[in-house]
C-alpha cells in the first residue's frame, strides 16, 4: 500500500526533483520556504500538474509513467488545502456526505462515522458553514478527506491560516489520524515544529531540489543541512513516559539516553512521547554539577561540532545513541577542550513534549 514518487515538474523559475515513498501508517514530511516547489509536488501526485513528468505508483497500481495518465478524478486522494474548500450552502454532516461520492461503497476502510469520531464533529454536524471557526472548517476538511478512504492523505499546509490555539488542536487530531488509520500521509509545511511533531519521516527540498531525505529524528540532528542554522535548531528525542511526581507535578520520560523530566503529563505509563529539545537549552559541562536547579543532567560524548557564526558553535552530542545538539559560545568550547570523542556532561534547561 506505499506511495512511489518520482517525478519532474517543470516550471517557469525552476524545476521540482522529488523521489520518496511513503508507506502505510507513516506521515512523510515535505518541508522547505515558500515557492521551493512543495505544493507542485501535491498537485502532481493529485493528478492536478499534467506537465509532471515521471512516476506515480500507489500500492503498485500506475498513475503515471511513460505512456498512461490516470486524471484526478481516478485517483484515490484524499486531498486537505490550506482553505478548507467546503460548501457553503451545506452544513457540516451534509458536507463530510458529498465527500463519500467519490468512493464506492465496497472500497470504504473509514466509515463516515469513524471519521466523525476521530475529529470530534458530532457536535458540529448541523452547524452552517458560515458559523465555524478556522479551525472547526479544517477539522471538517480533514474528516470529508478521511470518510472518502482514499489510500493517501495528502495535507497541503492545513494549518497556514489556522490561528495558534486551534493549530495544537488540530495537530493533536492529525496525530490521532496517524495512529488509528492504516493510510500513508505525505504533510507539507515551512514550520519546523509541525514536521517535527508530526513525521516518521523527512524530505527537504530547496529551489525545486530534493537536499535530503530520511527518519526525522535524524535529519533534523545533522550540521551539514539547514536546520542546524536556525535559531530554533533543537533535536528530537522519542521516549516513553516511565513515571509520575505527583507530588511536584512532573513525569519521568525514558529514552536512550536515560531519563527526562516534564510537566506533569496525563499519559499513561509506557505511553510513547516525543519530544524537542532547542540547542540553545543545552549547556554543557565537563563534570556531573552537584548543586544545581536544572533538572535534566545526562552524561554524553561529542560527536562533531561546527562554528554558527564567529561567536557561537553547534555541537552534536551523543547521549547513549540518542543525538542531542547545544549551541554554544566559541569561547566555551575553548575552555571545554570540546573536541570529537570529548566526555561531557549536558544540563538541558527546557524540554517541549509535542503532544
Amino acid at each position: 500500500m506505499s506511495l512511489e514518487v518520482k517525478l519532474n515538474i517543470p516550471r517557469r523559475d525552476f524545476d521540482v526533483n522529488v523521489s520518496l515513498e511513503v508507506t502505510p501508517g507513516q506521515v512523510t514530511a515535505v518541508f522547505g520556504p515558500s515557492g521551493c516547489g512543495k505544493t507542485s509536488l501535491m498537485r502532481a501526485i493529485a493528478g492536478l500538474e499534467n506537465t509532471a513528468n515521471g512516476d506515480v505508483k500507489m500500492a503498485g497500481e500506475i498513475w503515471q509513467d511513460a505512456d498512461f495518465f490516470r486524471p484526478p478524478h481516478q485517483r484515490d486522494v484524499g486531498y486537505v488545502f490550506q482553505d478548507a474548500s467546503l460548501f457553503p450552502h451545506l452544513d457540516v454532516y451534509n458536507n463530510l456526505q458529498f465527500g463519500l461520492k467519490r468512493q464506492v461503497s465496497d472500497k470504504r476502510r473509514v466509515s463516515l462515522e469513524q471519521a466523525i469520531d476521530l475529529l470530534a464533529l458530532s457536535p458540529l454536524l448541523k452547524r452552517r458553514i458560515d458559523k465555524l471557526s478556522g479551525g472547526e472548517k479544517q477539522r471538517v476538511a480533514i474528516a470529508r478527506a478521511v470518510a472518502t478512504s482514499p489510500s493517501v492523505l495528502l495535507f497541503d499546509e492545513p494549518l497556514a491560516a489556522v490561528d495558534i490555539p486551534h493549530k495544537q488542536e488540530i495537530l493533536r487530531y492529525i496525530q490521532s489520524l496517524h495512529q488509528e488509520l492504516d493510510i500513508p500521509m505525505l504533510y507539507v509545511s515551512h514550520a519546523i515544529e509541525e514536521v517535527a511533531r508530526l513525521s516518521d519521516n523527512l524530505v527537504l527540498l530547496d529551489k525545486g531540489q530534493q537536499l535530503a531525505s530520511g527518519e526525522t529524528v535524524d535529519l533534523l540532528s545533522q550540521l551539514n543541512l539547514p536546520f542546524a542554522r536556525y535559531e530554533e535548531a533543537a533535536a528530537v528525542v522519542d521516549s516513553e513516559v516511565a513515571g509520575h511526581e505527583q507530588d511536584y507535578g512532573l513525569s519521568l520520560l525514558r529514552f536512550a539516553g536515560g531519563h527526562i523530566r516534564v510537566t506533569r503529563s496525563e499519559l499513561a505509563l509506557g505511553s510513547r512521547v516525543r519530544v524537542r529539545i532547542l540547542a540553545r537549552d543545552v549547556s554543557l559541562t565537563l563534570s556531573h554539577p552537584e548543586d544545581s536547579s536544572i533538572l535534566n543532567i545526562f552524561p554524553a560524548v561529542v560527536e562533531s561540532m561546527v562554528a554558527d557564526g564567529t561567536a557561537l558553535r553547534l555541537v552534536r552530542l551523543n547521549a547513549g545513541g540518542q543525538i542531542i545538539l547545544s549551541r554554544v559560545t566559541a569561547k566555551s568550547a575553548d575552555k571545554l577542550g570540546l573536541v570529537p570523542g570529548k566526555y561531557i556532561y549536558a544540563q538541558v534547561k527546557a524540554v517541549s513534549p509535542l503532544v
